[in-house]
């Protein structure tokens, strides 16, 4: 339900839902938007056209757009346009206080009918103020302390993925050889028994308490949970049934590498999917099987397909990930030519998902070494969006599996 009216010479919005509470204010010059779920904890805001999204490990990114050199908006695609940054603790904290203090001022105000409102407050709408109100410093750093006792870092989740409820079924990644790919070398890869991981499923459960209603979907970590044999992956995933109402909650998602892939049959996927497995993701990063043995990526372009087409037979739909800018200029038109062959033989359809990745070096990383080594020459960013655009310009379906999603993933924007 949406209440609207006035406070302190501002416009008030006020947005109730089973899950979250919103409230927004408006006056010349200036707009704050606050979001919480229902335990409280800040979600995500919007302050002077500056959005900030808060993860469950406390961190907090702040995005906003720059205008063009034309004093145009760049469009969304050309990520030069759209400037982000990590907030420092101390602006964390001031961020957690400016919402928390707003919600308190705006409860108190409310109950002593200080507030112009055109329609009565809903029974829930108190209850939330209060517990957004109640979200201390010392609240704050308690449920990020129980989050770190929970959950090993979450490395990386798909861009659809962010709002899931992560199960970490396994920990690390099985192969982690990739140049590109930081996330997980400082742990070793391990299966979780099923009493280890029926104890950590329940402790999620009890962090979330009623915030679980924001969650839309269940995804099973870490890098490539789908890689663990079919009996003790189907042992596990019903546990998660017995914890969670999977249905209710949007299905279950998880990342697997295409070269392992295979090692499960239509039949295993067909088996998934009565347990609500919905969408597997798979880093495909390139179709160019010279391109992956550069990147330390294991197996062929063929072994994702491969992998695909069991998925599909199975009844479940993937997301495939591409790597743009990966192998410079020296990769460029195979990376393109080979990529578009292979989606174009996975027979995608409508309720699939194609993500451009846009490489993102850094200082150390595995990758940037061996491109120097290789006198690489990178790809500038326009270079690796227009690498993107003509992928997508490359690719087929048909009229009666209908178009892919299809869009950007910046992993510098990944919050959980």
């Amino acid at each position: 339900m949406v209440i609207f009216g006035k406070w302190k010479n501002q416009t008030l919005t006020l947005s109730i839902k089973g899950n979250s509470l919103t409230f927004s204010l408006q006056s010349s010059g200036d707009s704050q938007v606050y979001s919480f779920d229902v335990e409280g904890r800040l979600w995500t805001a919007m302050v002077k056209s500056i959005s900030y999204r808060r993860g469950l490990n406390g961190k907090t990114v702040a995005k906003w757009t720059v205008a063009g050199p034309r004093s145009g908006i760049r469009k969304l695609g050309d990520m030069d346009g759209r400037e982000r940054r990590w907030l420092s603790e101390d602006e964390v904290m001031q961020l957690e206080e400016q919402a928390r203090q707003t919600a308190s001022d705006l409860l108190a105000d409310l109950q002593h009918d200080r507030v112009e409102i055109n329609a009565p407050l809903p029974d829930p709408t108190l209850p939330l103020l209060k517990r957004a109100a109640n979200f201390t410093t010392q609240r704050y750093r308690q449920d990020v302390q129980q989050y770190h006792q929970i959950y090993k870092p979450v490395g990386i989740l798909p861009p659809d993925q962010y709002m899931a409820v992560v199960l970490q079924l396994t920990e690390g990644c099985s192969f982690n050889t990739c140049t590109f790919c930081t996330f997980y070398r400082d742990r070793r890869f391990r299966i979780k028994t099923p009493e280890e991981f029926r104890a950590h499923a329940q402790a999620v459960r009890d962090y979330l308490g009623e915030g679980l209603s924001l969650r839309r979907t269940i995804f099973l970590g870490d890098a490539n949970a789908l890689v663990v044999p079919m009996p003790k992956l189907i042992e596990r995933v019903k546990i998660v049934h017995e914890l969670y109402d999977v249905e209710a909650l949007g299905g279950i998602y998880a990342f697997l590498d295409g070269f392992s892939g295979e090692k499960k049959t239509p039949d295993d996927y067909a088996q998934l999917r009565r347990l609500g497995m919905e969408r597997i993701y798979i880093g495909m990063e390139s179709g160019n099987e010279e391109l992956l043995r550069f990147l330390k990526k294991p197996g062929k372009p063929e072994d994702v397909i491969q992998a695909v087409r069991a998925i599909k037979t199975g009844g479940i739909s993937v997301g495939i990930i591409v790597l743009l800018g990966a192998g410079g200029q020296r990769f460029a038109d195979v990376h393109v030519r080979d990529t578009i062959a292979a989606i174009n033989k996975m027979n995608l359809d409508l309720d699939d998902l194609v993500y451009f990745s846009e490489l993102i070096e850094s200082e150390g990383m595995e990758y940037t070494r061996d491109a120097f080594q290789a006198h690489l020459k990178p790809l500038a960013p326009e270079e690796r969006i227009a690498q993107g655009e003509k992928i997508e310009a490359g690719l087929r379906f048909t009229e009666e599996g209908g178009v892919p999603h299809i869009s950007r993933y910046d992993i510098r924007e990944f919050v959980y």
